[in-house]
């Protein structure tokens, strides 16, 4: 694994390389570049955010409703020049938690290759790389993109991403920290996924980097089809210190460690007034057996599942379309889902039925203007334990700018 690491590395330095030399001699051959003044540098400040309403209703249980300001985030963008730029994002959430989302150096290399360096969001799926509120529909962002792709996801790391225009291509491709699967603590689990183990570089640790990639297509009018990949290991604290001839205490950190395979497909079509999308979710997981005994508490193994799954349909109508003098847009949807995070397990692993959910969301947006959204949907939500749905009102504003 280590020499695959060390081959892309040594790769994306080759690319990174020979990009900055013909690009430099493009410009040294490039008469009309002589003498032009650089581009000066400029700050760009924006951002987005989201307050909620949550409303779960029974006719046996009378609960309150929650009102959240889910985030404020602020984004700014600093221009070194015409090549260099640093990008960042400082996430408050529910008005009291401070995160950094992004934090990172873009440099272009030529008009095919950017090179990036520092805190990097995760290119898998729609949602992670576009999770600004008002791209998508509904209130709260789709189940799968919580439960078995964790967004919004982000570890430091470096890489590359461009648009190949002749062919009507774009692609990221990053090497990037991983989940802390255990530093003392076990931060992986059948109920919640991969989720907990997100490091968000906050004095995160490594063992060994992780590879994230990403490709869509966009040649067709109106669709966009997307593959993600996420290869790598969780990271574990019980690599630091020890001595690598002793083969047991090595044994036993392998035991901490659980190995990812993660793969997304995903689809956008929009012609006049319908749009619809999907997403599909397949997660691998090896060393689970393992990972589970070595986690257990008072005897009782973890209950990490073997595989995960998860997929959603939706579709939505602007009901405005038709109206020319009318801006705004009117978009009632609907969106279908269901997603399994113990899909498989390994021996001695009871499957649990709530961890295996199908969620329908009824609803709709009104888009104010792009950047201004009112929206509100019911969510139906049931588990293989229990065939009642679990019904919650949401409504909920949102801004970007």
């Amino acid at each position: 694994m280590l020499k695959i690491y060390l081959g892309f590395a040594i790769i994306l330095l080759g690319m990174i390389l020979q990009a900055q030399s013909n690009e430099y001699n493009r410009e040294i051959n490039d008469s009309s570049k002589i003498n032009q003044p650089e581009v000066k540098a400029n700050l760009r400040i924006g951002g987005y955010g989201e307050v909620h309403f949550n409303q779960p209703f029974s006719s046996k249980i009378r609960q309150n409703g929650a009102l959240d300001v889910h985030r404020l985030v602020m984004l700014m963008e600093y221009g070194f020049n015409s090549r260099a730029r640093f990008i960042s994002e400082i996430e408050f959430e529910h008005v009291k938690e401070v995160f950094v989302e992004q934090a990172y150096l873009q440099y272009k290399l030529n008009k095919y290759i950017q090179f990036h360096a520092g805190l990097l969001l995760i290119p898998m799926g729609i949602i992670n790389g576009s999770h600004e509120p008002v791209s998508f529909n509904g209130v709260e962002r789709p189940m799968i993109d919580q439960k078995i792709s964790p967004s919004t996801w982000r570890e430091a790391g470096l890489g590359i991403s461009g648009t190949v225009l002749p062919i009507k291509m774009k692609y990221q491709l990053y090497l990037v920290n991983g989940f802390n699967g255990y530093d003392g603590t076990p931060h992986l689990n059948g109920k919640d996924g991969l989720r907990g183990g997100r490091q968000k570089a906050a004095e995160s640790f490594i063992s060994s980097p992780d590879l994230a990639s990403r490709i869509e297509y966009f040649g067709i009018g109106g669709f966009n089809l997307g593959l993600s990949g996420y290869f790598g290991k969780t990271e574990s604290s019980m690599y630091n210190g020890i001595d690598k001839a002793d083969l047991s205490t090595i044994e036993r950190a392998d035991s901490s460690v659980v190995g990812i395979s993660m793969f997304g497909l995903d689809a956008r079509f929009s012609r006049h007034a319908f749009q619809c999308k999907t997403q599909l979710y397949y997660i691998s997981l090896s060393n689970t057996e393992q990972y589970n005994v070595f986690t257990a508490i008072s005897g009782i193994p973890n209950n990490l599942g073997s595989s995960m799954t998860g997929y959603y349909v939706e579709a939505g109508y602007n009901l405005f379309h038709s109206f020319k003098n009318i801006k705004s847009e009117l978009i009632p949807f609907i969106r279908f889902e269901e997603y399994n995070t113990q899909f498989t397990v390994s021996q001695g692993i009871l499957k649990n039925k709530n961890f295996n959910a199908t969620i329908i969301t009824p609803g709709v947006s009104l888009k104010l203007t792009s950047e201004a959204v009112l929206k509100a949907d019911i969510q139906f939500l049931k588990t293989a334990a229990d065939p009642d749905f679990l019904k919650v009102l949401n409504t909920g504003i949102a801004v970007n700018f």
